[in-house]
């Protein structure tokens, strides 16, 4: 296929992607639900769902706690274990990430109509306050969207770490496998404890940002 082609047909892709997203806050509208209210939604639901990824990265690094104390059992329960909160965090992240690219596509859609509008008013007063209301909200917006994207990165390192221990404990399913990752239990403490400070601040964000959004 030639880079014409392709070129092409990404902008076949964004173009129906435009107008479908364009459709479906046209029906919301008409229904009387304004993209204001969707971007708010969409941040409540992303902060349910940082708020669920910050239990599941907690339980992870409990199980990986109990692991490093194995003292005797069956191994292969206690890898099955592991390898479960390992699989439910990756979801968590992913889920997380989801909830981010859905509020960056509605606050794009928000942003850019209420920029056209501002050519619609004919008292340069009201123009004024909301041209500023405007820079204010998106001022607000993109830092509450950056603490987002801190939280998605700070998944990453911790993700790693227990694919590899999962992956390691796959392989040795012995005792001394055990041994051979105790020293991993401070890098993952270490990686968990960040991730859960960027959570926090990401949530206070969002609280913030939909407070505001409520008018205070």
């Amino acid at each position: 296929m030639s880079s014409l082609v392709k070129i092409g047909l990404t902008a076949l892709l964004v173009s129906s992607l435009s107008a479908c997203q364009s459709a479906y806050y046209a029906a919301w509208e008409k229904v009387g639900v304004e993209k204001r209210e969707i971007l708010v939604d969409r941040v409540e639901d992303a902060r349910e769902s940082q708020e669920d990824a910050e239990e599941q990265f907690s339980s992870a690094l409990e199980e990986f706690s109990a692991l490093i104390q194995f003292d005797g059992g069956d191994l292969e329960e206690v890898y099955q274990s592991l390898n479960d909160e390992y699989e439910a965090s990756q979801e968590a992240a992913e889920d997380v990430s989801k909830r981010i690219d859905k509020i960056e596509s509605v606050a794009g859609a928000l942003f850019e109509e209420w920029e056209a509008e501002l050519d619609t008013y004919s008292n340069e007063s009201l123009k004024r306050t909301s041209k500023r209301q405007l820079a204010e909200t998106r001022v607000k917006y993109n830092k509450m969207v950056r603490a987002m994207r801190k939280v998605e990165s700070s998944m990453q390192p911790v993700l790693r770490t227990l694919q590899d221990n999962v992956l390691f404990l796959k392989h040795n399913l012995n005792a001394s496998a055990i041994g051979a990752l105790q020293g991993e239990l401070n890098d993952i403490e270490r990686d968990v404890r960040d991730l859960l400070r960027d959570m926090k601040s990401a949530i206070s964000q969002s609280n913030a940002f939909i407070a505001d959004m409520n008018g205070g």
